[in-house]
Order: C-alpha cells, then structure tokens, then sequence
C-alpha cells in the first residue's frame, strides 16, 4: 500500500502548538518503523494512517483514499494495535472478541467459526478460546488484540509501541509474529532491536520528521539526538 502525506500539521484541541508540523513523505515499504522520544510526534503520526487522527492541515492518503473523508474505508484495511491491549479487548471471552471484528462483514456464522480458530491457532491460542479475556497474561492480552485485528484480514497493520507493557518473553513472541506476518507494517516503537529487518525507520523529535533512512543509519541518528 502507497501512503502519502502531504504538507501535515496537527494541533490538539485545546494545545496552543502543534505535535506534528510540516510532514511530507510517502511510504510503500514492507516494514517500516518509527522511533522517537516521548512527545515527539510519532504516535499522532500513527494515528493519523488510519483516521483516528485527522490532520489540522494537509492531507493524509492510503492507497488513494483520503483520511478525513474515506476513514470508515480505510480502517477497513488498516489495523491498529495500541499499546494497551486492555484498550481494545471489548468481548468477554477470547473467541467472542476476535469474532467481534468479524460482525458486518456478511460471514456465516460457520465462516465466522473457521477464521476465529485459524487465527487463534496462529497466535497460539486455541486452547483458551473460552477463558475469559479480562484473565489472561499480558503477552496473550497483546497477542489476542492482535488476532482481534489479524482475523479481519487488513493490508496494513500499524502499531504503537505494542511491546511497551511487556515482559523480555512476551516482547519476542509479538516481534515473532510481526516478522511472519504478509501485511505491511508499520511499526512506532522504543525497542530498537525490533527494527532488525526492517526496509525503512523514520526518527521524529520535536514534532518534526527529522531523518528518513535504513535502520542502521536512522538508529544511530536517534540515539545521537538522544545523548
């Protein structure tokens, strides 16, 4: 998927100053990520791929469809991982949850059985199918919201900072997923060992998009910003 932004600013109700300000790219790569200090502009920039945030000015595309005006299309095909799976987990039990993305779409309720075990049995969790969500660890937690976004089949998954809340243990079986996944990717994260493999890392600081590169290069700008 093509992504074009075009001249983006945004400013917060209430916020006299900006959080992101003059933003021009276009991205197509397979796994992109974004790094960053807190404050720095990358979540809203995240958001801002699929609608959830509007930009004040400019425009914000994916594959051609305008986020201010297409967004009910677009989250159709792109999918958003928060931080805090707790934030997206809305269904009693873990099957009912993943099954949750499926409503609307036309499925049987045998087609809606077969993707919610498919997915499960992906991420490893078939065998909780009936537990109670609210119950499980905080890596399954993550890997349910995740399955609850895979099961609608997007073209682009984006994430935000989706290992912050996770043990060494847990951190490894999400970037496990991530690296088998066909989608394309895109990554904001703190963690710069999961930006191993990955086409293309943008750095913001300061509300700013401020280096566009290869991991290598781009990692060793963010931590010179940073010492």
């Amino acid at each position: 998927m093509l992504i074009e932004i075009s001249g983006v600013s945004h400013t917060y109700a209430g916020r006299a100053q900006p959080v992101v300000r003059d933003l021009d790219v276009r991205l197509s790569e397979h796994r992109v990520g974004v790094i960053g200090a807190n404050g720095s502009g990358k979540s809203t920039f995240a958001r801002m791929l699929n609608g959830l945030v509007v930009p004040s000015e400019g425009t914000v595309s994916v594959d051609g469809l305008d986020t201010a005006r297409q967004g009910r299309e677009i989250r159709k095909r792109v999918g958003f991982c928060f931080t805090d799976p707790d934030s997206q987990i809305v269904m009693p039990t873990v099957a009912e949850d993943v099954a949750f993305g499926l409503r609307r779409r036309g499925l049987s309720k045998a087609e809606v059985a077969a993707r919610v075990d498919a997915t499960l049995r992906a991420r490893g969790l078939d065998g909780h199918a009936d537990h109670p969500a609210h119950l499980l660890s905080g890596g399954q937690k993550q890997l349910l919201a995740l399955s609850s976004i895979l099961v609608t089949e997007p073209d682009l998954l984006v994430m935000d900072e989706p290992t912050t809340l996770l043990d060494l243990r847990n951190t490894r079986r999400v970037a496990d997923v991530v690296v088998g996944l066909p989608q394309q990717v895109v990554l904001v994260t703190h963690d710069l060992d999961l930006l191993v493999g990955f086409d293309r890392v943008l750095v913001f600081d300061e509300t700013r998009l401020v280096h566009d590169g290869p991991p290598a290069a781009a990692i060793k700008h963010y931590r010179e910003l940073m010492a």
